[in-house]
């Protein structure tokens, strides 16, 4: 894709078309304030945050030639009005001024009238500490109000948007991510727009509340502290968290995530990025299914049989009585009597370690697997056509067709249905082919439906279908004259 050249503040950058003035201005260190642009979704322009100065080469009409100078330099057009630099894209010339009097009495004016209706609750806010409105107001805003406190809005607060989000409706700045991001990324289009003026407001059309498996996302892009979890809410201040890195075990997807803690405790599960799993985005069992490990149900310390009861002991004591019944298994039997089963939701490196273990042991009977004797299986599938290591979701597209047999994404690996409605956005064929409907048929491009267990059959005769295909094209290529 050919590059364009703009200058921005003074200096001049080649960047490739389509790109907006927002992201473009990125390129060369140059921050231009926003609320409701944010690089995952699409545009909108609602917040006027990023209003700035835009001007083009002035164009001769009568010879369609840019007017130079007595440099020889393009005459630059300036645009008659601030423009938003988050729904406009680059083009060859433009000059783009963001550090004017206009542009910084804009900014100030945008701040003022948001904080009109907002709240000043920031001391109790759990968005505090990460608020792009606190940063935003401390570096563009006019440092005071000419409104009247007392002539705020008040709502209703919270409202409970469902059983894991609430919405402090006073806060909202009205930027529609959280509606953008449920209805082109998640495709749950649950949110949405009521009423008009100051009264203008976000509610949930579905019933349940806010029925999608992706809305803890919705907190993490607001830019405010409208949006917050039941689960986080009022536990803890973010500067009084640690973040950890760790991989979510509760899925295949292995999506990256931060464990906040509070010396040791768990407050909350965030998204980490990496654009080849997870990107931003993590689904809400990754954020919220992590409470089991404070449950009263789960042991504390290892617990040994002595008289036919279960009774606490040490660790050592456990570990001793675990050796000892290895031992007396190999000495009696040989390594091939001691087998291991790993449930497959361990992390690598757990599966890593317990198989080494267990080849020190001198065994290679070694399984993840379950299931009745005889029945297919489906890790044979994956194997056998599964996508490869090393493939990255996020750069697939235009040219590339995607074939999901025998899988509900949303329900076994959400993020992946995330990813793949991504590559059909992107242009790129999706394939879905199972038993019954899920919700990916929505974003598919071809539908396909086969019989109880069938998963496998339906794969390889894809597969015989398509290499009789190649040959035939191939054969056809040689046989042609010339």
């Amino acid at each position: 894709m050919p590059d364009v050249n703009v200058t921005i503040d003074g200096v001049r950058v080649a960047v490739p078309v389509g790109t907006n003035v927002v992201d473009a201005a990125r390129m060369v260190q140059t921050a231009i304030p926003v609320f409701c642009y944010h690089p995952r979704l699409k545009p909108a322009g609602m917040c006027r945050m990023c209003l700035v100065q835009i001007g083009t080469p002035k164009v001769d009409p009568a010879t369609r030639q840019p007017v130079l100078d007595e440099n020889g330099q393009p005459v630059i057009a300036m645009m008659p009005k601030l423009q938003t630099g988050c729904t406009t894209p680059v083009s060859e010339g433009m000059v783009v001024k963001t550090v004017t009097e206009e542009v910084a009495a804009a900014q100030k004016g945008v701040l003022e009238f948001l904080l009109t209706s907002h709240p000043l609750d920031c001391p109790v806010c759990d968005k505090g500490g990460e608020c792009p409105l606190q940063n935003l107001t401390m570096q563009w805003g006019p440092g005071k109000s000419r409104f009247d406190y007392n002539d705020k809005v008040h709502f209703e607060k919270p409202v409970k948007l469902g059983d894991l989000i609430y919405l402090d409706r006073e806060r909202c700045i009205l930027c529609s991510r959280c509606v953008r991001f449920q209805d082109d990324i998640a495709d749950d289009p649950v949110l949405g727009f009521d009423m008009r003026g100051r009264n203008w407001q976000i509610i949930s059309k579905s019933e349940p509340g806010f029925d999608s498996k992706f809305s803890g996302n919705t907190t993490d892009i607001c830019p405010v502290g409208a949006l917050t979890s039941a689960d986080f809410r009022f536990k803890a201040r973010v500067w009084e968290l640690e973040s950890k890195p760790a991989v979510c075990t509760l899925c295949p997807v292995g999506c990256n995530v931060s464990l906040d803690m509070r010396h040791d405790e768990l407050m909350r599960v965030m998204p980490r990025e990496n654009a080849a799993v997870n990107d931003i985005w993590i689904c809400d069992k990754g954020r919220f299914g992590h409470r089991f490990i404070a449950s009263s149900d789960r042991l504390t310390t290892p617990l040994i049989r002595r008289n036919g009861t279960l009774q606490p002991a040490t660790w050592e004591q456990a570990l001793q009585l675990v050796a000892e019944k290895f031992a007396a298994v190999l000495s009696s039997s040989g390594p091939q009597a001691v087998g291991g089963i790993a449930a497959p939701r361990l992390s690598n490196e757990d599966l890593y370690t317990f198989q080494k273990f267990m080849r020190q042991l001198g065994s290679d009977n070694l399984d993840h697997r379950v299931g009745a004797p005889g029945a297919p299986v489906l890790d044979d599938l994956v194997a056998d056509v599964g996508v490869g290591v090393g493939t990255d979701l996020n750069a697939l597209g235009q040219g590339t067709t995607v074939i999901v047999v025998g899988a509900d994404p949303e329900e076994e690996a959400p993020v992946y249905m995330l990813r793949l409605r991504a590559i059909a956005e992107r242009g790129g064929h999706l394939v879905v082919a199972n038993l019954r409907p899920t919700k990916l048929d929505r974003s598919a491009t071809l539908r396909l439906r086969y019989g109880l267990n069938r998963d496998i059959a339906f794969a390889r005769a894809l597969l015989k279908a398509v290499h009789e295909q190649v040959a035939f094209q191939n054969l056809n290529a040689r046989t042609q004259p010339g």
